[in-house]
């Protein structure tokens, strides 16, 4: 791709994440949200492979179905109350809309069936954009109107997505179908807690990216996407593997990883608020995904590929990526969890 449109592409994203987090006024959130959904398309579509023009198409229309609902909420809303202020989202009806609307666009279960498939058609890079960046806007938005939210509503969307994460991603061989399913888990970790305490979503939300963008990275740098080549990596890095392994156990929240922390202060929370059964639900469904964490850890770790292939295997072609950003996200993935005592103190 040329670098002046991808500059533009680029800019653009951060352009309408920007525009959404400032806004107060439903348009220009609403436009926020569109310029961001417009900007990563050539983006996605930029290969021009059949899969990745297929997975741009599946993208870009559940996106607009999300945008044309949000629309829909917030003039119902403005016709009902006379305000078109983000804060004054009073109409039950418009209300319900709105949080069906974002959900379908950061991926909730039960509207989350675009996610798997439009991030398996997606280049490495790409969908660790579409994985990270694109989940801000709509999570600022999220946060701003959570106390007008029915928190049944969001306590539901939560546990469902938690679950459908776990159990959707236990048959899959194609790494990035497993990544979708274990970004739709780690939505519904953040959105049951959000009405109750909105700087833990925050908090779940930060770590969630620093451990995906170090999953996406360490599969570009191995040029991996699936699980029978993941199995190959370990005679060209083992170093690299055995990091591999210690980021996807964080992402599954083991002790005494950086994943463990948000998941055991949302549980804390949801026991402080009187909540014995959702907490241990949660518990419980993270429980399901970390069983696929571990079968990649011992694909990668424990077995020697059976198979030998008369082509040039993926890791005997040098990469061209940056060795830092990866190592910094590593580091970050791993270590993080002796800072919850000041976490703990910055956020209550």
């Amino acid at each position: 791709m040329n670098p002046y449109v991808l500059a533009t592409l680029l800019s653009s994203l951060g352009l309408g994440t920007t525009l959404t987090f400032a806004s107060s006024h439903w348009l220009l959130a609403w436009m926020g949200l569109e310029i961001n959904t417009l900007a990563i398309a050539p983006l996605m579509a930029q290969h021009h492979h059949p899969r990745a023009v297929e997975a741009t198409t599946k993208y870009f229309l559940t996106q607009a179905t999300a945008a044309a609902m949000i629309l829909f909420a917030s003039t119902t809303n403005a016709w009902v109350t006379g305000e078109w202020s983000i804060n004054n989202l009073s109409n039950p009806l418009a209300c319900t809309m709105f949080t069906a609307a974002l959900a379908l666009k950061i991926g909730l279960a039960p509207v989350h069936f675009w996610m798997p498939e439009v991030l398996q058609g997606l280049d490495l890079l790409t969908g660790l954009i579409l994985s990270t960046w694109q989940k801000l806007a709509p999570f600022a938005l999220i946060i701003q109107t959570a106390q007008n939210i029915d928190p049944l509503l969001l306590t539901l969307l939560g546990v469902t997505s938690t679950l459908v994460g776990g159990w959707g991603g236990l048959n899959q061989t194609q790494l990035r179908k497993i990544l979708a399913y274990s970004s739709i888990a780690h939505m519904g970790w953040m959105i049951i807690v959000v009405q109750y305490a909105p700087q833990l979503t925050l908090l779940a939300l930060g770590t969630y990216i620093i451990m995906t963008s170090a999953a996406f990275m360490t599969l570009k740098m191995s040029m991996t996407t699936k699980i029978g080549t993941l199995a190959t990596t370990w005679s060209k890095s083992p170093a690299l593997t055995s990091t591999t392994a210690l980021v996807l156990l964080s992402l599954g929240g083991l002790p005494p990883l950086t994943g463990f922390m948000p998941k055991w202060m949302i549980l804390q929370e949801l026991t402080k608020q009187d909540l014995p059964i959702v907490a241990t639900t949660m518990a419980l469904t993270a429980l399901i995904s970390l069983y696929f964490y571990l079968r990649l850890c011992y694909a990668m770790t424990l077995t020697i590929s059976p198979n030998t292939t008369n082509s040039i295997t993926p890791w005997r072609t040098k990469t061209t990526q940056a060795a830092l950003p990866l190592a910094l996200f590593i580091t970050a993935t791993l270590g993080l969890l002796p800072m919850t005592p000041t976490i703990m103190m910055l956020t209550t």
